[in-house]
């Protein structure tokens, strides 16, 4: 049994629809993220499964009971669902260990005070129970936050923006930190961020919504290297989209060299397989472009950037392209200097061009971004 079930939810403000239909499951003791842009419709999925907002659609379950439908939902503080806000919501007239108390309600003293001392421990606030918030640094408080959500030993914990009051080196720290602890304490948790290196960090698995879909429900491997859609590819990681065109056996020619697919192309939905001569485009991500200064194919370096023990160089080939290549920082190259590269791409994506669309549903469905991509397993040559 799923600790969370979602149905086709829909929620809706007034005409608007800000949530279309998601599905997802959670199993008990995996971490998710809800990952996107602003207004994509993640923090009012997460209000929706805490209570606080009643839904137009579908339906809500919780370990096997309905929490949510259209006419019944269960007040937030039935559902046994823990919450972290975005500003903490500490009660600043209460000590740290008041703080953590709180959410135990009446349990007896000394099974609350052993609650506390430990979570205290667990969540590295040993002796500083008798502090009161603004005593504490913005981590520190965070952490409180996060003790005071998982006292009562909830069936879900709900994560709202967590780290995005801290600033990057603390907010990367602490993700990394969360984790740890909400996997020690064996929690099942839901987050809610628009920050890719914070889902990275924090999640088991990973909904990018997009208009209120999920776009894709995947691991983060997958996210990055088998994007589902143009906007997924386009969101997560970077990358650049280069043209190619369907050969014989399964190949794909561009400029950098042909790719050998040991699968058919299928480069949209409802494209079962691409005829010779098909125009797609190829995700290549830095990673995918290697420095070598013997191959034949040079590029022209546009900009760099470094970034310690790597350099992000932005290059121009001969056609005008221009591609992403990360390379490690002792091969400093100027600006204008041609220099030679290859494909090591072993997670190549293709996608239909949207100016090849030869019949009125492919050209809907590329134009929503829902084109199905092909994953190439091959090699440059």
């Amino acid at each position: 049994m799923a600790q969370l079930e979602l149905k086709g939810i829909v929620q809706r403000y007034g005409g608007h629809t800000v949530v279309d239909g998601v599905d997802f499951r959670l199993e008990a003791g995996r971490i998710a993220c809800l990952l996107g842009p602003s207004g994509c419709g993640k923090t009012t999925l997460l209000r929706c499964i805490a209570g606080f907002e009643e839904i137009a659609g579908g339906e809500i379950v919780l370990r096997g009971e309905t929490v949510s439908r259209p006419g019944r939902r269960i007040a937030p503080e039935q559902r046994r669902i823990g919450m972290v806000f975005q500003d903490y919501a500490l009660f600043p007239h209460l000590t740290v260990e008041q703080n953590v108390a709180f959410g135990l309600g009446r349990r007896p003293g000394g099974e609350a005070q052993l609650r506390v001392r430990q979570l205290l421990a667990t969540v590295g606030l040993h002796g500083q129970g008798g502090k009161y918030p603004h005593e504490l640094s913005g981590g520190q408080q965070q952490r409180v936050a996060l003790a005071r959500a998982l006292a009562p030993r909830p069936e879900l914990i709900l994560l709202d923006e967590p780290f995005s009051n801290l600033d990057v080196g603390l907010r990367e720290r602490l993700s990394v930190e969360v984790r740890e602890i909400l996997k020690r304490e064996g929690s099942t948790a839901i987050m809610v961020t628009h920050d890719q290196n914070e889902a990275f960090a924090m999640a088991d698995e990973i909904g990018l919504m997009y208009e209120g879909r999920i776009q894709q429900w995947d691991v983060p491997y997958n996210l990055y290297h088998r994007p589902a859609n143009r906007f997924v590819a386009d969101f997560i990681g970077q990358g650049v989209l280069v043209e190619g065109t369907v050969g014989e056996g399964n190949s794909v020619a561009m400029e950098l060299g042909t790719l050998v697919s040991d699968t058919p192309v299928e480069c949209s939905e409802s494209c079962t397989g691409c005829d010779c001569g098909c125009r797609v485009d190829i995700l290549l991500r830095p990673d995918d472009i290697v420095h070598d200064d013997a191959s034949p194919v040079q590029a022209e370096v546009l900009h760099k950037a470094f970034r310690g023990a790597d350099i992000l160089y932005t290059l121009r080939l001969a056609s005008g392209t221009e591609v992403l290549s990360l390379v490690p920082s002792h091969h400093n190259h100027a600006l204008g200097e041609k220099i030679g590269i290859r494909l090591d791409a072993d997670h190549v994506i293709a996608f239909k061009k949207h100016d090849e669309c030869s019949d009125a549903a492919c050209e809907i469905q590329l134009e929503q971004r829902r084109a199905q991509p092909v994953t190439w397993a091959g090699s440059a040559g």
